[in-house]
């Protein structure tokens, strides 16, 4: 499904299902050198169970056009619009590491246009390392390595989202060198790690959410651990959480525990 947001052709990935205004919808909001495809077991689901699904690629990255958002709070105002386009007064907001982010200050922003709060892999600080910021600029493919190394706790679990025995590694890393190439005017790699790094909003706007939020946790998850988000869980009013055997990238690592996690949170 294509939308035109803030002027720009904006993709979004339904689930495989038209959509239906009549319908609740659930907007799910991808990390940095991620697309819409991270989360195709959930989106498929939940399209697939009295839902509308929207999961776009980010301004500036892969099938949307315009330019990437720099800051968390830009991006914020990009899921707003994109609402505005799709004509829907009120969504779900389901975002994995930066996109939690992202759907944290969206909901906090207009919280009467939010029905549920899902912040998958998430901190507060997202603090990014000097080394891999520098990274991201210098030695892209370099740090894609590192970064795959850190998302992930397992190889190739059985089953995962992409079918038993996936090499996790060797997927991720193809996707994020998919998602750096598809935008060769901006480094899309050091604008959303710079994103993370510079937003300062996280525990007063997590204060400022009146639905009812879900925590999905890695117990591995050495990119956002667990502890990195107490302080964003101790302000929610309605903070509930989930943690899987799992790294950063849970939706391939743990592509069941993070469905069956939504499905009892996401009631229309």
């Amino acid at each position: 499904m294509e939308l035109i947001v803030n002027g720009h052709p904006t993709y979004c990935y339904t689930g495989g299902k038209p959509f239906d205004a009549a319908k609740p919808t659930a907007v799910f909001i991808h990390g940095v050198l991620n697309d819409h495809s991270v989360w195709i077991l959930q989106t498929r689901y939940v399209a697939n169970h009295g839902w509308n699904v929207l999961a776009p690629d980010l301004p500036g990255h892969c099938k949307s056009a315009g330019e990437p958002p720099p800051t968390v709070e830009q991006a914020a105002q990009f899921i707003l619009a994109l609402l505005d386009a799709a004509g829907v007064s009120k969504a779900a907001l389901v975002g994995h590491s930066l996109g939690s982010l992202i759907a944290v200050e969206a909901a906090a922003r207009a919280p009467e246009r939010v029905s549920q709060l899902v912040m998958v892999g998430t901190a507060f600080p997202m603090r990014v390392s000097p080394a891999l910021l520098d990274s991201s600029v210098h030695q892209p493919m370099k740090a894609i390595d590192m970064v795959n190394v850190f998302s992930h706790s397992m190889l190739a679990p059985p089953p995962s989202a992409l079918g038993p025995g996936t090499w996790l590694y060797g997927s991720s890393r193809a996707l994020m060198r998919r998602v750096l190439a598809s935008n060769p005017r901006v480094n899309l790699f050091y604008t959303g790690f710079k994103a993370c790094d510079d937003y300062q909003g996280g525990e007063a706007r997590m204060e400022q959410v009146q639905c009812a939020t879900l925590f999905i946790l890695g117990r591995n998850d050495q990119m956002a651990p667990p502890k990195a988000a107490q302080a964003l869980i101790g302000k929610a009013r309605q903070g509930q959480v989930v943690t899987l055997d799992a790294g950063h990238q849970m939706m391939t690592e743990a592509p069941d525990g993070v469905l069956f996690a939504l499905k009892e949170f996401l009631k229309p």
